[in-house]
This record gives structure tokens, C-alpha cells and sequence, in this order.
């Protein structure tokens, strides 16, 4: 059982209740929350301090498809949240995508945001998500940053299972190289969180959020070192168990027991490697947590560096081998080419081939070995035969004593089903914003490859901002509707649809004046609900409750997060 750090204890504490204060020379760290929805909730998990009230400023009005600087076409709003907004958006200069964060130039944090920007830009080191521009014009404060469409987020690589060794290995020295190196430049993140740890492609491991969103947020530590080393440990944590070491759920990770204490992770889970175990306690822990093992903590990410130097390094995996195909054997090929491998770990004699068959004895008695197959050949064939004439003599013997009933049950017909046809759809909208509106024709389109899609969730599989997200469908005139089937691009656990008869297009009949037809809930990409007491209906609702989580699409442009999406729907009756 260990203690957790000061540091980890203030900000569990505070969870973001108490608002701190945030001096531009001060705005030092940086992040990234890729939804807006329930983000306070995660920086309440994550714990890295308090937010600033962000005062009177409104958040600018903007939309998809606005420029800033004649430049950058927005896309699509990821984070909308204290009176900024952060978009994914096209650089048509350079034709390239990027992220950009906006807030209007009176925020009470435009100034410590420009400067953290500038401060991050200054460092150019390629571990780091690179600040591309900071500006203010147009009574607009914005930041534009590299947008990594190949990248996956540390969250979506947790979500079905912890980080082997190596790669555990090599994401913390990597991140805490990156970390030491940014703080020898006076820099901070204080919002390092599996949504700001990114892997790319290659293999290698970049820091998204380096001193521009802590500044958005407001968000400040006195001891920034401890701060971040402890996020690293809380990384490695999660990496090795695929638990949150704090009590609070958070980035899809269920947190610890209450009431346990902060427990190694090897403790949590068997087979967590010993080594990366310790060094997590040391980044997470005070005096006192490895005093049984004489270690001291480390309170600094340079710390942290020197304790993954000391440690014996993790080597890959062995790769798996595979055995060679099998050649061909031929009459020149003497050799063990074409014999059955042998098991693995078990020797196999090797066998002297026999020689040659040349002599007369030899001929004679290849001669009689080909004679006798040829009579085996022919006998099993005359029997072969012979039984299957015997089996269709019983078989007609059989038809001729059938006699047909003309109540026998199986001649009963069964109702066809027939395929609805759908004249037109309208996305309902119960609370909040609409998701994609001008994407729901898409759905019926009968093309797998275009559909409609939800906004990205921080919070799931439920959804819980809201109550769910759907389409109205038209079919011209009221049908008795038995099934409804549904082609879906994000699979896993799990998606949940119901379908409700409703008596109008658009979202004006609430809820709980429709009613419910059926439900359905599914792991996969294909959801099928049955009406178990088919109701005639014009217009049916088809309302997603549930959505499995996902990474980062960019084909979709769609943000990591519980999110889903309609890509085909069939109604029959």
C-alpha cells in the first residue's frame, strides 16, 4: 500500500472546484481535449489543477467552412468549451490538415495563450505536436498546431488490453526524455493525459499540448516538475494495468478500489513486469511508498530519465516463427526437402534415402506392387458401386410407400416479407445541437460507403449528455414495419438502437409520446431489431442510446471518442 504524492492529493482535492490563477508567464503547459462534452469531467480525473473563470468573453461564432487569415478552412468543432473552441481544419496554403484553437481576443486568457503558444513554438522539438502559428486578428486570438492523421491516441490503444513490456518501456522513455527536455526550457504540459500521448506509424511517441491548453484552461501547478512526472507515472500506470491510478474513472479507464490506497501494478494485475511496476511507484509515489525496497522517488521528469537508464533494458518480443514452405520433392532432390517438419524443441533422425530400384529384382517387384494396387482399385470400385445401386433401390422403395396429407402442416405458406421502401429522413434532435443533419439521405442510399455520423463522446458506452441520437424515416405511407437492419462503421462494445413509431417528420413529438417497437444491442457492425408486435406507422425513429468507443478517423473526419455511424438502414414488413 502507498501514499499518493502532495501533488496528486491538491489536485484530487481541488478537482477544478477552486479556480486558480493563471499569469501569462505562468502559462507554461499545454493539452488537448479532443470533445466538448464532459471535458470538466476529465480534467477532474486527471487532476492537474484549477480552471480560471473565463469571465464575460463569449465564444466567437464561427462554423465549418469559415477562414481565418484567408488561410485555414475550418472543418469540423472538437472541443467547444470556457468561452474557446478548438477545430480540426484544412491549411489550403500548404494543403494539409490542422488543429486550431480560437477564443475571442477579450478572454481572460488571450494573452496567456498567445504567450504559452509562442513559448512552445520557440522549442521546435519533434517530440512534441508542433504550435505552427499564433496570431491575433480581428478581435480573434487562434492557434494553429500540427493535426497527425496516422497518430493513435494512448486511450485507444488501452481500450482492449495494457501495453506489452516493450512498448510500455518505450512509450515512458520517451515521454520522460520529451518531458526533461521541455522543462530545461522553463515549459510544463500539467495536462499530460492518454489523450495527449500520441503513436505514430512509425513507432514513435509524440506530446500533444505543450503550453498552449493550460493556458486555455487556466491551469496551474507551484511545483510544474512534480506535476509532470507524476502524470508520466500515472501513464505507465495505465499502460501496465490498463486501470486510472486515482479513484475516478477517467479516458475509459475504470480507476482503483476506494478506500485501497494507490497499490503497485503488479499487485493489480499478475504478470505486470517487476521493473516498469517500481518505476511507476517512484514517479507516482512519496517517501515511504518504496522505502521497503530503498528507492527514493522521482520528483523531477530528469529523474525519472536516469531511474529508466538504470534499469536493464526490455527487449522486443521475440517474433514468431514461422515455418518455411514445404518444396516440392523430385527425382533429383535426395534430400529432406520433402518431409514433415519436426515439432518444435524435437530432433529428427536423418534418414539415408534408399537406393535406387535398377536391378531385375527390383523391376519385378515394382511390377507386382503396381499389380496388386491396380486389383485393390478395381475391387473397391466393383463394391463402391454396387452399394450405391443398393442405397437407390431403397430410396425408391421409400417414395413409392410416402403418401402426401393434404393437412400436413408443411404445406402451410408463411407471410413474405417485403422490403419498405423510404421517401425521405430528418435527423431528430431531443437536446442539445444537431450531430450531421445534412448527412441522413446518405443512409439510405443503399452504399455502405457514405453514411451519417455522431459527434465523439468522452464519456460512454452510454450516452449520457443527452438522450440519445437518431433519424426519422419517411416511408410514404403508413407500413406495418417488422424489422429494421443497420449497416454500422464503428464496431465493439457496444452499440445500443431502438426504434420507436412516431407521427411526424422533424423532432416535434417528444419522446414519450412515440412508441417503442423494439431494441437491439450489438458488438459488432450490424445491428437488426425486431418488431416483436408489428405497428403500422409512417414515420419510424431510430434512436442510438449507446456507442463503443473509437479512435481518431480521419478518412471520416471524426474525432476519438464514444462515437457511431449510419452508413445503411432497411425497414421490412
Amino acid at each position: 500500500m502507498a501514499e499518493r504524492s502532495t501533488a496528486a492529493v491538491d489536485v484530487a482535492d481541488n478537482s477544478g472546484d477552486e479556480p486558480l490563477t493563471a499569469q501569462a508567464d505562468q502559462s507554461t503547459a499545454d493539452g488537448v481535449a479532443k470533445n466538448r462534452e464532459l471535458d470538466t469531467d476529465i480534467d477532474e480525473a486527471q487532476g492537474s489543477g484549477g480552471t480560471e473563470d473565463p469571465g464575460k468573453a463569449s465564444p466567437p461564432e464561427l462554423h465549418s467552412g469559415h477562414k481565418l487569415a484567408r488561410r485555414y478552412r475550418l472543418e469540423e468543432c472538437v472541443t467547444r468549451l470556457d468561452g474557446f473552441s478548438s477545430w480540426r481544419a484544412v491549411d489550403e496554403k500548404l494543403r494539409r490538415a490542422v488543429g486550431v484553437h480560437i477564443l475571442p481576443a477579450d478572454h481572460t486568457r488571450a494573452r496567456s495563450v498567445l504567450a504559452a503558444a509562442r513559448s512552445s513554438a520557440l522549442l521546435g522539438d519533434p517530440r512534441f505536436v508542433q504550435v505552427l502559428d499564433a496570431v491575433e486578428e480581428n478581435d480573434l486570438v487562434y492557434v494553429v498546431h500540427e493535426w497527425l492523421p496516422d497518430a493513435v491516441e494512448l486511450t485507444a490503444l488501452l481500450a482492449p488490453g495494457p501495453l506489452e513490456p516493450h512498448d510500455a518501456y518505450q512509450m515512458v522513455s520517451q515521454v520522460a526524455a520529451a518531458m526533461a527536455a521541455a522543462h530545461r526550457e522553463g515549459l510544463a504540459h500539467l495536462r499530460l493525459n492518454p489523450n495527449a500521448v500520441l503513436r505514430t506509424s512509425s513507432g514513435q511517441w509524440r506530446i500533444r499540448g505543450l503550453a498552449v491548453n493550460a493556458a486555455l484552461r487556466g491551469i496551474s501547478s507551484e511545483t510544474p516538475q512534480r506535476t509532470d512526472t507524476e502524470s508520466v507515472g500515472a501513464l505507465l500506470y495505465a499502460a501496465l494495468t490498463q486501470r486510472w491510478p486515482y479513484e475516478s474513472d477517467a479516458y475509459g479507464l475504470s480507476g482503483l478500489p476506494k478506500d485501497v490506497g494507490l497499490i503497485a501494478p503488479d499487485q493489480v494485475r499478475a504478470g505486470v513486469h517487476r521493473g516498469l511496476s517500481e518505476l511507476a511507484m517512484r514517479a507516482l509515489a512519496n517517501d515511504g511508498a518504496t522505502a521497503s525496497r530503498h528507492e527514493s522517488p522521482c520528483t523531477t521528469p530528469e529523474e525519472l530519465v536516469k531511474a529508466i537508464g538504470e534499469m536493464p533494458r526490455i527487449r522486443p518480443p521475440e517474433p514468431a516463427f514461422t515455418a518455411p514452405p514445404e518444396y516440392q520433392r523430385t527425382t533429383y532432390q535426395q534430400g529432406t526437402y520433402g518431409r514433415q517438419a519436426p515439432h518444435p524443441g524435437a530432433t529428427m533422425p536423418v534418414q539415408a534415402p534408399p537406393p535406387p530400384l535398377q536391378s531385375r529384382t527390383g523391376k519385378a517387384l515394382k511390377w507386382a506392387v503396381s499389380a496388386l494396387l491396380i486389383a485393390a482399385l478395381g475391387l473397391g470400385s466393383w463394391q463402391l458401386a454396387d452399394a450405391l445401386m443398393d442405397q437407390g433401390n431403397k430410396s425408391e422403395d421409400t417414395n413409392q410407400t410416402q403418401t402426401n396429407d393434404g393437412n400436413d402442416k408443411n404445406g402451410d405458406k408463411t407471410k413474405p416479407v417485403k422490403p419498405l421502401a423510404i421517401e425521405g429522413a430528418e435527423e431528430y434532435v431531443a437536446e442539445g445541437d444537431a450531430q450531421h443533419p445534412g448527412d441522413v439521405d446518405l443512409t439510405y442510399d443503399s452504399s455502405t460507403t457514405t453514411g451519417w455520423r455522431t459527434n465523439s463522446y468522452n464519456d460512454g458506452p452510454k450516452i449520457v449528455i443527452k438522450p440519445g441520437v437518431g433519424i426519422v424515416y419517411d416511408l410514404g405511407s403508413a407500413q406495418e414495419v417488422s424489422t429494421a437492419t443497420l449497416s454500422l462503421r464503428y464496431g465493439g462494445p457496444h452499440t445500443t438502437v431502438k426504434l420507436y413509431a412516431t407521427d411526424s417528420l422533424g423532432s416535434s413529438t417528444p419522446l414519450s409520446s412515440m412508441k417503442e417497437l423494439g431494441e437491439a444491442t450489438t458488438s459488432g457492425t450490424s445491428a437488426k431489431v425486431a418488431v416483436d408486435k408489428p405497428e403500422k406507422s409512417r414515420y419510424v425513429l431510430v434512436w442510438l442510446t449507446a456507442m463503443p468507443y473509437s479512435g481518431e478517423d480521419s478518412a471520416n473526419y471524426s474525432s476519438a471518442g464514444y462515437k457511431q455511424a449510419i452508413t445503411d438502414v432497411k425497414f421490412t414488413g
